[in-house]
């Protein structure tokens, strides 16, 4: 009986491993892309500001700023640069 037990127990440590990929399987290269590069990036240098824009909306005016950060890393080790946007309004000039 005991010996039974054992032989179960190897095997269902076995079947697990066999499931979770153990035995030789490929692995998937990520593959990082962004629908919009205006919005996020990957890799690469610090993308360059751009200068404050002004927008004139009729009745008041907007200064949008957008800034370039760096939000952490890829598993590969790639960086992810992620663009904030700042508005203020002001008045119009």
């Amino acid at each position: 009986m005991n010996k039974m037990c054992t032989f179960f127990v190897y095997a269902a440590i076995a079947a697990a491993l066999a499931g979770c990929g153990a035995f030789g399987t490929t692995t998937i290269n990520p593959n990082y892309t962004s629908a919009n590069p205006e919005l996020m990036r990957i890799g690469g240098e610090t993308p360059g500001n751009k200068e404050p824009e002004h927008l004139n909306l009729g009745s008041y005016c907007l200064q949008v700023t957008d800034k370039w950060k760096a939000d952490g890393k890829t598993p590969d080790g790639q960086m992810i640069w992620t663009k904030d946007s700042f508005r203020k309004v002001t008045p119009c000039r």
